[in-house]
C-alpha cells in the first residue's frame, strides 16, 4: 500500500438508521451494543467508527457476513447513503461537501458501480445497455457506440452486442454490467456483491476475468463480498467488518497468519494457507553483498545480524551464504563451489507457498526470493514455509 497514493480515505464513519440518529450518537460512540440500541431506542447501527485508506490502482475488498455493514459502507463512497458522522475523501476532496451538480458529475465520470442483480434494462440490447449512460451524459451516438464496443470486446462479449439480457447467461449479464461501468472511464469501480448471484463455476470465471482486467486497467476497485474465499482470491487488501465495526485490515497473507482477534482467527481457521500466503510474506530479510566485496571476514560480520547473505553480481543473485553452509563448507570451499545463477533457486515474491514446494525441495531447503524485476529481496526456507502453513 505504501507505493500507491491514497485514492479513498474513510474517516471515522458512523451510520445510524432511525428517526433521530443524532440523539443516540453519544450512546453509540460510548459503545452501546447493536442489540441494546435497537431495544432501547429503536435505532440500528449500520457502521460504527470505520476508518480506511484505500490505495489507488488496487483491488480493496470489504467483507463480512450479513448485517456486518459492508454494503452500507460502500454506498457512502458515492453518497447513495450519507453518514451520520465522519468524512469520505476521494483524491482529497470531501464527497459530503459536493453540490448536487458536482455529485452528478462525480457519479458519471469518477466513480461507477456494478450491482449484484445486474440492473440491466431488459428491453435494450447489450450494446444499448452499455452505452446508455454515455448517451445520457451527452456523448454523441457514434462516439458512444465506438466506446461501448471497445468495452464489450474487453469483457469478452464481442458478437453478443445485439442480444438482449434474457438471451444471456448470468455470467454474461454480469459482464454487460461490468462493461457498462467501465465505459464511463471512471477511476473508481464499486462492486457490491457483484458475483454472489452467479453459479460457482461462472463466479470463478468472473473472478479470473476481473483479475485479468485489473492487471491491465489498474482501476481502484472496491469489492464487497460475504465470501472469504472470494476476498482472499481477488483482494490486494482486505477489510473485515462485524456488526458495523472494522475488525482487521491487511493483505490476505497478513490476515491468515496474523489474525487480529478470536473472531478473525475462527473466520480463517479452515483456509488452505498454502494456496493464499505468498512467499514474499514469509521471506526472511537477508544481507546483499556484491561478489566483488565478498570476503570471509565480511561474511562472518554480516551473519552476526542476518540469517543469510545473498551474493550478487550486476544486481542478480548468485549464491546464498548462511551460517550452516559456511560452517559445513568453509569459506574457500563455499566460494569455489560455483557462483553462477544456475547453482541456486530463485522464487518470485508473489508465488504462493504451494507453488514454492517443489522448488524448495530441489534447493536444499533454502531459496532466494526476488521481486518482479528479479532483484533479490530475501530468502525463504522450508522451515519458514512449514511454520506458515501451521499458522505460525
Amino acid at each position: 500500500m505504501a507505493n500507491n497514493p491514497i485514492k479513498i480515505k474513510v474517516e471515522n464513519i458512523y451510520k445510524v438508521f432511525g428517526s433521530d440518529p443524532a440523539a443516540v450518537m453519544e450512546s453509540v460512540k460510548a459503545g452501546i451494543s447493536k442489540s441494546e440500541l435497537l431495544e432501547k431506542n429503536g435505532h440500528v447501527i449500520g457502521v460504527r467508527d470505520v476508518s480506511l485508506d484505500i490505495p489507488a490502482g488496487k483491488t480493496f475488498v470489504i467483507m463480512g457476513l450479513s448485517g456486518s455493514g459492508k454494503s452500507t459502507l460502500i454506498r457512502h463512497f458515492n453518497r447513495l447513503i450519507d453518514p451520520t458522522a465522519g468524512r469520505i475523501l476521494v483524491d482529497g476532496e470531501n464527497v459530503m461537501d459536493m453540490s448536487e451538480a458536482e455529485l452528478r458529475d462525480f457519479r458519471r465520470h469518477k466513480i461507477s458501480m456494478v450491482f449484484q442483480r445486474f440492473a440491466l434494462l431488459p428491453h435494450k440490447t447489450v450494446l444499448e445497455n452499455v452505452v446508455y449512460g454515455l448517451l445520457i451524459s451527452g456523448m454523441t451516438k457514434a462516439e458512444a457506440i465506438e466506446k461501448g464496443m471497445q468495452q464489450i470486446d474487453l469483457v469478452g462479449l464481442s458478437g453478443f452486442e445485439h442480444r438482449y439480457p434474457n438471451q444471456l447467461s448470468g455470467g454474461m449479464q454480469q459482464r454487460v454490467g461490468l462493461a457498462r461501468a467501465l465505459a464511463t472511464d471512471a477511476e473508481i469501480l464499486l462492486m457490491d456483491e457483484a458475483f454472489s448471484a452467479l453459479d460457482p463455476l461462472i463466479r470463478n470465471d468472473m473472478q479470473d476475468q476481473l483479475k485479468e482486467l485489473q492487471s491491465r486497467l489498474q482501476k481502484t476497485i472496491v469489492f464487497i463480498t460475504h465470501d472469504l474465499d472470494e476476498a482472499l482470491r481477488i483482494g490486494d487488501n482486505i477489510a473485515i467488518l462485524k456488526d458495523g465495526e472494522l475488525r482487521q485490515v491487511g493483505t490476505a497473507s497478513d490476515i491468515l497468519l496474523n489474525p487480529a482477534d478470536d473472531y478473525i482467527e475462527r473466520f480463517v481457521r479452515d483456509v488452505n494457507r498454502a494456496r493464499i500466503v505468498t512467499v514474499g510474506f514469509v521471506a526472511e530479510a537477508a544481507a546483499s553483498l556484491p561478489l566483488s566485496d565478498v570476503s570471509e571476514s565480511r561474511c562472518v560480520s554480516l551473519l552476526k545480524d542476518n540469517s543469510a547473505i545473498i551474493v550478487t553480481k550486476d544486481g542478480q543473485a548468485k549464491k546464498i551464504i548462511n551460517r550452516d553452509t559456511l560452517a559445513r563448507n568453509g569459506f574457500q570451499g563455499l566460494m569455489s563451489n560455483g557462483t553462477e545463477l544456475q547453482d541456486l533457486i530463485c522464487i518470485n515474491q508473489d508465488a504462493t507457498l504451494e507453488e514454492s514446494f517443489s522448488l524448495l525441495g530441489s534447493s536444499n531447503g533454502i531459496a532466494v526470493v526476488t521481486d518482479n524485476k528479479t532483484h533479490p529481496v530475501g530468502v525463504i526456507t522450508s522451515e519458514a514455509v512449514l511454520n506458515a502453513m501451521a499458522g505460525k
